[in-house]
């Protein structure tokens, strides 16, 4: 599995909200209900201006430009950035889907787009890397995007049978299909894992590093897979993710193993060893550090999640 199938596959992002906006004249609003959830937008009409609370200034974004909100910061998006914003829920129905909603008249500018909920056990170590705002602008090659859109938009004013759950499959090729670009796109100046996909050398480490989690990987190892020096590619590796190669494996085994023991259908002791732990004890002491509890706890949590629902 790539590892962009992989990110998508662990957060489990479940598209809830799918609708479009439809606004005129002077507005503004506030989306402060995004924590745990990641946005997806297209400006099919217009323009208007984004900005994400206690991150730079207003950007203006116009038909064409697409973008997702992964961090889970208030948004602000208006007409004029000078407008003093409502909050969204004030004056839409959060819980409402599949409609184009149309806000001050409507005319001026159209967007369309999803709220995923993220299912997944640890999407802080997965999203924590993501920009606050990832743009896809009318610069990219994005044909298949835009076909998308199109489809979903048509969906949302059609409303034909079935139309829900072909916006909702549609939302999450837009989501896919939208880091894909940004990953086509993102400038060296990124600092993430993710954005280090991007990179010709450090990809390829990354790509291993989540297809072989239980390999027996040495910095040595990880720096030969790059092409590098040991300590040029430590280097590099952290100033492009933000961490240190050998920690970044720490977490991704972490997470493998996080993801195993809520699947249920293995032991600790069976999920220590084939990830390279020589005991159970260093591996408990690992997964403590890192996901904040024991694995044994953490086993228990998602069989009583399990039970409640």
């Amino acid at each position: 599995m790539d590892v962009l199938s992989e990110l998508l596959s662990l957060l489990k992002p479940r598209s809830y909200i799918t609708a479009g906006f439809d606004a005129g004249g002077q507005w503004a609003l506030t989306l402060d209900d995004l924590a745990g959830r990641i946005k997806c937008y297209a400006v099919m009409k217009g323009e208007c201006w984004l900005s994400i609370e206690g991150i730079g200034g207003a950007l203006k974004v116009s038909a064409g430009d697409c973008f997702v909100l992964p961090s889970g910061r208030p948004v602000h998006i208006a007409s004029d950035p000078q407008v003093e914003p409502r909050r969204a829920s004030e004056v839409l129905d959060p819980n409402r889907s599949g409609e184009v909603v149309t806000y001050n008249g409507g005319g001026d500018v159209l967007l369309v787009g999803s709220r995923f909920e993220v299912d997944g056990r640890h999407p802080a170590f997965m999203l924590k890397t993501l920009p606050p705002l990832i743009r896809i602008d009318t610069s990219s090659d994005k044909a298949r995007l835009r076909l998308y859109l199109d489809l979903m938009m048509a969906e949302l004013k059609e409303m034909k049978p079935g139309a829900m759950s072909v916006a909702q499959n549609l939302s999450h090729m837009i989501l896919a299909q939208a880091l894909r670009l940004y990953l086509e796109t993102v400038c060296e100046a990124e600092v993430g894992w993710f954005a280090a996909l991007s990179d010709a050398r450090l990809g390829k480490v990354i790509e291993a590093m989540h297809s072989e989690p239980s390999r027996a990987w040495t910095l040595e190892a990880l720096a030969d897979k790059a092409g590098m020096s040991r300590s040029s590619f430590a280097n590099h590796f952290r100033r492009r993710v933000g961490e240190t190669p050998m920690s970044y494996l720490t977490q991704r085994r972490m997470m493998s193993a996080a993801e195993r023991l809520s699947q249920g259908r293995e032991s600790i002791a069976q999920i220590s060893a084939s990830l390279g732990y020589a005991s159970e004890h260093s591996f408990n002491t690992a997964f403590k550090r890192v996901m904040g509890l024991p694995p044994r706890q953490f086993g228990r949590g998602k069989e009583q999640l399990r039970t409640a629902t």
